[in-house]
């Protein structure tokens, strides 16, 4: 997931913010009426003298981060917009979706729509069925197994000789015919690896046990919950795409309420919107992909600051879509950016550890 040399080099540009000179200019994230009650920044006890440096010196170089947002304590503290970008503008999340996907299977599980995750997959799938690279296997395919990414199936975006390769997959006609009419590589549940289709597949349980197209199920069970309004789904390829297969578009805003949603168990404004106990054990490690812990559909990723260990709750898209989750600091981070297939997407990490996380810890130091 990261590249240790590419991240030195990020580290040295943020070393830097040490030798140039604040002009930064901080304002409080104004209330827009649509669920978030703001705060100054100073009013956290953050020591604000490393975050206003580093806003200062990207102010000065090409970079391309398009959105930073941190809420601490449920009030968004800052909000900053970058590239033409803004507060009202929806961003591609590429597979920060896999994660709200996530949500959206504890939801339907919630509301009977699905009886539990170790039901084999076929129990909802009724069509279609796989009809090539027949293998009594797939019939122990779980919605677990493909939670944890571990169906069994050659399924891996980051090996670009898998079969079920995203890109590859997105030539096909008929994407959920192909996954399903993939090889069998593993035991089910044997070996994780990151499978885009896999998720897609998970979405067309949703839309099949509900009866109801995945933008409708996400509307009405989650997105109305939370205020979220400024809503789409789309897909890079030029192709028609099935809607199972569409990924979301959404503000940074409303990103960050989905990030406070897990923050608080499941609760926004005091409604439970999924269950607290589903919230704990999909972002609870059942796996690791690339010797990272992965939970259902989140990882979990480990941060050192001062000595310590600091454990985000992160949801993660391809260009620099992050959400980061602090429950011990109760704090959320979004980031969205332009880095696409670059590892330049990989900058926010360092910036969450030098900047932000080293500016909490600095002020917990001094008391």
């Amino acid at each position: 997931m990261k590249n240790p040399a590419t991240l030195t080099l990020f580290a040295l540009f943020i070393s830097t913010l040490c030798y140039s000179q604040s002009s930064y200019e901080y304002r409080q994230p104004k209330e827009l009426g649509e669920g978030w009650h703001t705060n100054d920044l100073k009013s956290h006890g953050i020591d604000s003298t490393l975050i206003y440096r580093f806003f200062n010196q990207l102010k000065s170089r090409k970079h391309k981060i398009h959105s930073v947002l941190l809420v601490k304590n449920n009030q968004l503290i800052l909000e900053e917009y970058f590239n033409e970008h803004s507060v009202s503008m929806q961003h591609d999340l590429r597979s920060t979706t896999k994660s709200i996907r996530s949500i959206l299977i504890g939801i339907a599980i919630d509301k009977g729509f699905i009886e539990s995750i170790n039901d084999p997959i076929l129990k909802y799938l009724k069509q279609p069925i796989p009809k090539k690279n027949l293998d009594s296997r797939k019939q122990k395919i779980t919605i677990k197994h493909l939670l944890t990414m571990s169906s069994g199936l050659d399924c891996n975006d980051w090996d670009s000789k898998s079969k079920g390769q995203e890109d590859k997959v997105y030539k096909k006609k008929d994407w959920l015919q192909y996954t399903l009419d993939l090889p069998m590589i593993n035991e089910p549940g044997e070996v994780s690896n990151y499978c885009s289709m896999g998720v897609v597949l998970l979405v067309e349980i949703i839309s099949q046990a509900s009866g109801m197209s995945i933008d409708k199920f996400a509307e009405k069970y989650l997105f109305k919950s939370l205020g979220i309004q400024n809503v789409n789904w789309g897909h890079t390829t030029d192709k028609e795409v099935i809607p199972s297969g569409k990924r979301l578009y959404m503000t940074s805003r409303d990103l960050a309420k989905i990030g406070q949603l897990v923050l608080n168990k499941g609760k926004w404004n005091g409604k439970q919107v999924v269950s607290g106990k589903w919230i704990e054990e999909s972002t609870t490690p059942k796996t690791k992909i690339t010797g990272i812990d992965y939970g259902f559909l989140w990882w979990n990723i480990p941060f050192i600051v001062n000595e310590k260990i600091i454990i985000s709750k992160t949801a993660t898209g391809n260009g620099g879509q992050y959400i980061m989750i602090f429950p011990e600091m109760d704090m959320v981070a979004i980031f969205t950016g332009g880095a696409y297939n670059s590892q330049e997407d990989k900058l926010p990490f360092v910036i969450m550890k030098d900047v932000f996380l080293a500016s909490l810890n600095s002020e917990s130091d001094k008391k």
